[in-house]
């Protein structure tokens, strides 16, 4: 005999828009993603983990790696909104810049999964070969964080806060590198931090931070 709860849960369910359950199972994916690893997680799990059928999986999603996708562009949307909100924040170019890495470590502490989508290979040719629909899209969402960054970097020119020559895509690759890297690092290398060089994370990052920013700034003294 059929669970009576368990049918009406599934009547609810079809009832609710598409983007719903689609959520609800990128959701449970993320969270085995987080504990199991990506590669360890099968779809399988996703849908033991969701409450879906491993057929209704399909119908929502084609394959793990299109979950994977639909995770990706989420992260690159979420920082790229806050990045937006921190460089066209208030406050001074440096006000502003401090805004940039606090957002930027904040997301990793917050989504440690999405931070490492960010820091993948993303396509770049379109023209040639076969690829998922979502990868223009996580595309776009990594040129618009390209662009918040480089309008930041030119404004910093035009105020005089920053070296009147710097070229805009080489400095914008070069910090977006460094910045990650820094907020990686210091969490990878926590323990070593504050056994051998007696430095907390956020002493570190702090240090870094500040280092990073003198390299641009107009006056700065490395």
């Amino acid at each position: 005999m059929e669970n009576p709860h368990r049918e009406e849960k599934m009547g609810r369910r079809k009832k609710e828009p598409e983007h719903v359950h689609r959520e609800a199972i990128a959701s449970a994916a993320e969270d085995l993603f987080v504990h199991k690893g990506i590669q360890a997680a099968t779809m399988d799990d996703i849908a033991k983990k969701s409450g879906y059928s491993k057929a209704t999986l399909y119908v929502y999603f084609a394959n793990k790696e299109e979950i994977v996708g639909y995770l990706a562009l989420k992260s690159m949307k979420l920082l790229c909104q806050s990045l937006s909100d921190s460089a066209l924040g208030q406050g001074t170019i440096r006000d502003r810049y401090n805004s940039i890495c606090t957002a930027l470590w904040k997301y990793h502490e917050q989504y440690p999964l999405y931070f490492s989508f960010t820091l993948s290979e993303i396509n770049v040719d379109f023209d040639h070969g076969d690829f998922l629909p979502v990868e223009k899209e996580i595309y776009q969402a990594g040129e618009q964080i390209i662009e918040i960054i480089a309008s930041f970097i030119r404004e910093g020119m035009e105020t005089g806060d920053f070296l009147p020559d710097l070229p805009v895509p080489e400095t914008v690759f070069l910090f977006w590198s460094a910045l990650s890297g820094l907020v990686q690092v210091a969490s990878n290398k926590q323990f070593y931090l504050e056994k051998a060089m007696q430095l907390s994370k956020q002493q570190f990052l702090d240090f870094g931070f500040d280092k990073l920013y003198r390299m641009i700034e107009r006056n700065g003294v490395i």
